[in-house]
């Protein structure tokens, strides 16, 4: 599962992180985030410490459900994380007193339905994603790209996994290799340019020409990848510059023709996308 993505998952706005599994065809979800929610606990690790090691003394079988996989951490690094499936979650509320049990019950069940209903027809999915896009503020034009983008980005990195890259730490250095190459930045220079924090997600706070561009890059990756069946880091990494540096020269007739940089500091507290800033203008 090391090529799995997480994901945020959203209990009444309170972030759960995940990862799906689709072998078992289940999420697994942060423990700590699940006990965060239903005790309210200002350190959910110290209670889930406790609560581990009564659980160990009573031999419950729910610790038998606990793996770890990587998540992203507040402090944006990737680090091992007690999970547990959706079975898992649900011996864990029957050992935690909460008012919240029975509504984390049925959000629950929902999800998961959810989510193999969007497996079975994978619009489903971009509609749910273009709900949430639209409940923040953005247009409908910058979602449109904002979907193509997430399709691009997928099948770039189905194509690294064939190829032979497993490792999470060498998807981030390919995605560097294709960004910097057509932007001059790497993600966290990029993040750092746009004012943004470690958890605030890039593409999300690119205009619309940047998305084009970083699509431009990962569908040109994709293809050339698939003609000239690079296997490793190494050749990998030739290719994502390759696909960038299409991104690039597309990037330099855009510029030519307007007049000034299409890579922008602005994000989405002042995209144009959002129309609490429809009259705003891009900075030059």
């Amino acid at each position: 599962m090391n090529n799995q993505e997480m994901q945020i998952q959203l209990f009444k706005n309170q972030k759960i992180r995940s990862i799906w599994n689709p072998q078992k065809q289940d999420y697994y979800y942060s423990v700590v985030d699940v006990v965060r929610i239903l005790t309210e606990s200002e350190n959910p690790r110290l209670y889930w410490g406790k609560l581990k090691q009564r659980l160990r003394e009573e031999e419950s079988q729910l610790l038998n459900f606990c793996q770890q996989l990587k998540m992203e951490a507040e402090d944006g690094k990737m680090r091992l994380t007690d999970v547990l499936d959706t079975e898992g979650v649900f011996r864990l509320i029957q050992s935690i007193p909460s008012k919240k049990a029975e509504p984390f019950k049925e959000w629950l069940a929902k999800v998961g339905k959810e989510r193999l209903e969007e497996m079975a027809n994978p619009s489903k999915a971009f509609e749910r994603v273009y709900q949430d896009y639209k409940r923040k503020g953005y247009s409908d034009k910058w979602i449109n790209l904002r979907l193509k983008s997430i399709e691009s980005r997928r099948e770039i990195t189905d194509e690294w996994q064939r190829c032979g890259i497993t490792k999470n730490k060498d998807y981030a250095i390919l995605t560097d290799e294709m960004l910097s190459t057509w932007s001059g930045m790497k993600t966290k220079e990029y993040k750092k340019y746009k004012d943004l924090d470690k958890k605030e997600n890039l593409k999300d706070n690119m205009t619309k020409i940047e998305l084009a561009l970083d699509s431009i890059a990962e569908l040109t990756a994709t293809e050339l990848s698939k003609q000239k069946n690079p296997y490793g880091l190494s050749e990998n990494k030739t290719i994502a510059r390759a696909g960038g540096e299409v991104a690039y020269n597309t990037r330099k007739d855009i510029e030519n023709k307007l007049g000034r940089s299409v890579v922008t500091p602005e994000n989405a507290k002042s995209l144009n996308a959002l129309p609490i800033n429809q009259n705003k203008k891009m900075i030059k």
